[in-house]
């Protein structure tokens, strides 16, 4: 199988280039539709997986609309398989149970409707792409730390105690994906760790100490828990709770 990654040198692309067998990841310019599409022609991946986007920033809903847009026109020209890496976060959180692949997205931050408008230009473009509602995503002892870890060794910031997520670690979720890249399985799918933790909770667990906190501003995402029990039943990867995952005397080091 051989695969394409999108956002190759980010936290996510770069574990799954470094456990791929077969990978390519060139980089191209993804707001070009033209460059995109003569890409992949000339790469001709079995697979892709579209990990780019821009949180905020300059260009950040092009990037993260247009671009996933794109790179789903080009792999579906070419006959690729195609997973496009979304959120938890296109949900308002307000549900009061876990969010299931059925609900319909309500997102309440700018970040929330554009991966919302990425996944319909996705599945509008290749209707048989997967797209993966993932979480927050955590290293743990011995590897990187992502910018979540990090963050929580900030004493200037401030974290929500009723904002309500399901980190992952970094290498269940390449894992994961590369297992869901050989199965002919599409449409939405949710893939996140098995405990939900608040904000303060998962600060704590990496620091081993309390941090600032607060309750969460109007106009954030409150309980985006993602129901998982899905990929869980077609998946040989174990996808670890964060409690599992991150030793805070070991994280803290």
């Amino acid at each position: 199988m051989k695969l394409h990654v999108t956002g190759g040198s980010g936290y996510l692309g770069s574990e799954l280039v470094r456990r791929a067998r077969d990978v390519t990841l060139e980089r191209v310019e993804i707001c070009d539709s033209a460059a995109v599409r003569a890409l992949l022609e000339r790469l001709r991946p079995d697979v892709v997986i579209h990990t780019a986007y821009r949180q905020d920033g300059p260009g950040a809903r092009a990037i993260t609309v247009d671009g996933a847009g794109n790179v789903a026109a080009a792999a579906h020209a070419i006959g690729a398989r195609l997973l496009h890496l979304s959120t938890d976060v296109v949900f308002d959180g307000r549900k009061g149970s876990p969010y299931v692949e059925e609900d319909e997205p309500c997102p309440v931050t700018d970040y929330g409707r554009a991966k919302t408008e990425s996944e319909a230009r996705v599945l509008a473009e290749h209707p048989d792409a997967l797209v993966v509602r993932t979480s927050l995503i955590v290293g743990g002892p011995g590897h990187e730390p992502s910018k979540h870890e990090r963050s929580a060794h900030d004493p200037r910031i401030v974290f929500y105690e009723d904002e309500i997520r399901c980190p992952i670690q970094v290498g269940d979720l390449a894992a994961a994906l590369l297992e869901l890249a050989a199965l002919d399985v599409s449409g939405v799918l949710h893939l996140a760790g098995a405990d939900a933790l608040s904000r303060v909770e998962l600060a704590e667990l990496v620091t081993g100490r309390p941090v600032r906190r607060s309750p969460a501003p109007l106009g954030r995402p409150r309980d985006c828990r993602l129901d998982s029990s899905r990929a869980r039943s077609m998946l040989r990867t174990e996808v670890r709770g964060a409690r599992a995952v991150l030793d805070a005397r070991g994280a803290d080091g």
